[in-house]
């Protein structure tokens, strides 16, 4: 038992580190403003992962699932985006009518390549944008999303980005409808699009 108690320390090191890095609470979701209305969503200028140009006028027409990470996230981001694809796929044709948005707040890394990559995992329909740190920026300021660049020198990855983990869906005008955990059930996800789809 004593020769395997540095081991088990370790173990409960990694547990204790990972457990803060990504599971710990992130800043909540903006609450509505006064007059009734969230001020989440805007302008943003981006590119997606074939290389065009991709606005906010390219979420209108149809509902989005918005969520905000980047590729070398170990953890939160795969599960939003699973949870996503895999609730849409309970939906038959009224899935046509909801279209993922995932944007990087990784600019230094993350370029359409990597993002085609990287959403390909999941559903080569997810519309991954990247873009400047700029473009980046005044996106995620757009849907009031916290990131922040977190050093890492003895990993490999050199650095991780704490970012807040939630799904956005707008609606049809471009405007906020509701937000979810990004684990949320991919029942609970279906059966909330549902509703909004068929009233």
């Amino acid at each position: 038992m004593l020769k395997r108690l540095p081991i088990i320390i370790a173990l409960c090191a990694l547990a204790i580190a990972s457990t803060y890095w990504f599971g710990r609470d992130l800043p909540t979701a903006p609450t509505p403003s006064g007059s009734g209305e969230a001020l989440i969503g805007g302008e943003f200028s981006l590119t997606d992962q074939h290389g065009n140009p991709y606005t906010h006028k390219d979420m209108l027409d149809h509902y989005s699932l918005v969520f905000f990470g980047f590729t070398h996230c170990p953890d939160i981001c795969p599960t939003a985006l699973l949870n996503s694809t895999l609730a849409l796929a309970q939906l038959g044709d009224d899935a046509k009518q909801v279209k993922i948005v995932f944007i990087s707040v990784d600019p230094e890394r993350d370029n359409p390549a990597s993002m085609k990559l990287f959403v390909n995992n999941f559903s080569p329909d997810i519309a991954a944008l990247s873009g400047t740190a700029e473009q980046v920026k005044q996106a995620a300021d757009a849907y009031k999303v916290f990131y922040s660049k977190v050093e890492q020198k003895d990993s490999a990855l050199g650095y991780v980005v704490d970012h807040s983990a939630y799904l956005y869906l707008m609606g049809k005008d471009g405007k906020y409808i509701s937000h979810f955990p990004h684990n949320v059930a991919q029942q609970e996800l279906a059966d909330t699009l549902k509703r909004i789809i068929n009233p």
